[in-house]
């Protein structure tokens, strides 16, 4: 991935002065537009379908939280406010960061290189695998960046305003701030959602009970009416008991 296209949406001048700044001094952002009227923005990230969107949070007319439930699922959100009780709810509209004004150059870029990391995973997803395609990703845990290799991944458990990612190789899960939406995009093939809560590694399923519950690690995990079929299909293509 070469860069990401961003548009800024913030009611005020000097605030997206700034965004503007940090977009031009990091090498794969680009500047696709600013905003100040929410409304305007909205039209103009349909129409030009930008990756991520810096978005304030409180604005006149529609605010950031409601803008963000009308983008659509192809760009990204972090959301940048002067009001710190918006993190949690942040995280249950798919934002992939949330920045707290004032925004020092080091927190954006944080942000910035979560942004390029779930794209570069998402987009090796979705491509035809090659043997250069990425094996590890990166969560964000206790403020630094953690490297895990996908092999690793158990399964991955939401909470309410976190997940709980469980690896084979360690005893306690990994928890990091993003929605179970946005992790299920991120990760590749071979991970399926089963539960609103429950996303798992599909070769790392040991047994599936009489019940339809799954057996991964020493968890056993219950599969949803919701989730069933999808799983159920998944099943039927891997079994040789027809």
């Amino acid at each position: 991935m070469t860069s990401l296209r961003c548009i800024v949406v913030d009611d005020e001048p000097l605030a997206v002065k700034m965004l503007e700044n940090f977009i031009e001094r990091t090498p794969f952002l680009e500047l696709a537009g600013s905003y100040t009227d929410p409304v305007l923005a909205l039209s103009e990230i349909r129409t030009q379908a930008p990756q991520l969107v810096f978005l304030d949070i409180q604005m006149p007319d529609l605010s950031g939280m409601e803008l963000s439930r009308m983008i659509p699922d192809g760009t990204r959100i972090i959301f940048t406010t002067a009001f710190k009780q918006y993190a949690f709810e942040s995280y249950e509209v798919s934002a992939l960061d949330f920045l707290l004004k004032p925004i020092r150059y080091q927190k954006f870029l944080e942000a910035a290189e979560k942004a390029r990391e779930w794209f570069t995973l998402k987009e090796a997803a979705t491509a035809t695998p090659t043997p250069d395609a990425p094996t590890s990703t990166f969560f964000k845990v206790d403020g630094a960046l953690r490297k895990v290799e996908l092999s690793d991944i158990l399964f991955v458990e939401g909470m309410k305003d976190y997940v709980m990612v469980y690896l084979a190789s360690q005893k306690q899960p990994l928890v990091t701030h993003v929605t179970m939406k946005a992790m299920e995009e991120m990760l590749p093939a071979g991970f399926m959602r089963i539960h609103r809560s429950f996303i798992v590694a599909l070769d790392k399923v040991a047994s599936v009970s009489g019940t339809g519950d799954v057996k991964v690690g020493d968890r056993l995990l219950h599969v949803s009416d919701a989730y069933r079929e999808a799983f159920d299909a998944y099943l039927r293509e891997h079994s040789i008991a027809r």
